[in-house]
């Protein structure tokens, strides 16, 4: 599922690997996908339907809010569904304020996660706090499960940011509040891990994040946060919004991150839609990592953003059709197709780019705009082998790409395996 970019990229930081049930995060495994669900977790339908979708969808860690005992009873159950529907992904545990009091009542919600989500800044305050943390941390060690030490700038321990505040204003030279802001962000999961390691955590049991709202301040802050620690480090941009907003902003952030060799597993926090599709936010962190060249997750379709050459909207929804019948179809090819994620596909709209960009793709197709002959070659590894007209030429070409993949990444393809092309119908 790795692939490595031609124009290359910082080495991958250093990390210890850490184990998530059967999923390997840091060290030299690939990054990994992650999701939350948004649902009532008490709600076991729903949590284990939303969890099904986006584990379909590819997201390898789901993640699942505990914040009442109905939560945490519900846990279990929705292990076994997702276990009898063939669905093994690791599912985390997220606690904020009564984590403690949760797992000492409901001991086999631990036993259920693969990892529990800590937050240094609301597992309670003052004295409180050290021992109700160290009591979600004897539930790792007790069951074995890793810990991710999650602080968010909009939950920060307000006593180490009042202290690393006060040491500031002291100094001949005190820095902005924004930099101690980010300073106590990395001290907070820091200490918190050296902490928890105290407490009998193992090392390779932990990750670390540190999310913030704005694109500057994550970058700076992971900068920092990957160059005082060799914890895997997951990144994501939290809050990011709604939309084209949301998507342009996690991917301004994490490709920054991502291209110095920095983060271990990603999340796109999306603001969905009302009633809209939790799984977007795994689809856009597949697409962050795969057209950065880190990963491939399905095949890609190149298309062109048309101008007044294509006032004919045809290649725009024979794109669609395309890139939705890939996706739709890699559960499938998945598991009967290697390496069919590493395909791409060109659906181009006139003549001026559209031949040369289809002959670079494994699959082209070069429509003649409008206006022109209503003809369109198709390119199979760079030579053109058929042209297609007439009424069904997406359903042509769909067939063409479906011949590509069972030719070319059958793990054991017979003799007689070969593309069946339509008939050739012009020049």
């Amino acid at each position: 599922m790795s692939c490595v970019s031609e124009y290359g990229s910082a080495p991958r930081r250093a990390s210890t690997a850490v184990s998530i049930a059967h999923v390997r995060v840091g060290g030299a495994n690939p990054i990994v996908v992650q999701s939350m669900t948004n649902t009532d977790t008490a709600d076991i339908d729903g949590t284990v339907q939303q969890t099904a979708a986006l584990a379909r969808a590819g997201s390898e860690i789901v993640r699942i809010t505990v914040n009442n005992a109905q939560a945490a009873a519900a846990v279990p159950h929705i292990r076994e569904r997702l276990d009898a529907l063939g669905l093994n992904v690791p599912l985390v545990g997220d606690f904020h304020f009564n984590g403690h009091r949760l797992l000492t009542q409901h001991p086999a919600c631990a036993e259920a996660l693969a990892k529990l989500r800590i937050n240094p800044g609301n597992v309670g305050r003052g004295s409180k706090r050290d021992e109700q943390f160290a009591t979600m941390i004897e539930f790792a060690c007790r069951f074995g499960k890793p810990v991710r030490i999650g602080v968010n700038w909009g939950s920060l321990d307000p006593e180490l940011l009042v202290r690393l505040m006060d040491e500031n204003a002291r100094s001949t030279a005190p820095e902005a509040a924004s930099v101690i802001t980010r300073r106590a962000l990395v001290a907070s999961a820091l200490e918190s891990a050296q902490h928890a390691e105290a407490l009998g955590l193992a090392h390779e049991h932990i990750v670390l994040s540190c999310k913030v709202s704005g694109v500057q301040d994550l970058i700076a802050v992971y900068r920092d946060l990957a160059a005082k620690c060799d914890y895997p480090l997951h990144l994501g941009l939290t809050e990011a919004g709604m939309g084209s907003k949301g998507i342009v902003a996690s991917t301004a952030a994490m490709s920054v991150l991502l291209q110095e060799g920095i983060g271990d597993t990603i999340r796109v926090s999306l603001t969905p839609e009302p009633d809209g599709d939790r799984t977007k936010e795994v689809i856009v962190a597949q697409e962050i990592l795969q057209t950065m060249g880190l990963r491939s997750f399905a095949p890609m379709v190149i298309a062109c953003p048309g101008c007044g050459r294509t006032t004919s909207t045809f290649f725009q929804v024979l794109a669609e059709r395309i890139q939705s019948y890939l996706r739709n179809q890699m559960p499938i090819w998945r598991a009967h197709y290697p390496g069919v994620e590493n395909m791409h596909v060109a659906v181009m709209g006139c003549v001026v780019n559209g031949p040369g960009e289809s002959k670079q793709a494994n699959v082209g197709i070069s429509l003649p705009g409008s206006g022109e002959n209503p003809v369109a070659p198709v390119y199979v590894d760079g030579v053109k082998t058929v042209t297609l007209k007439g009424d069904d030429i997406a359903g042509e070409f769909q067939r063409i790409v479906e011949g590509y993949v069972q030719h070319k990444y059958s793990p054991a393809p017979s003799a007689s395996t070969s593309i069946k092309e339509p008939a050739e119908t012009g020049g």
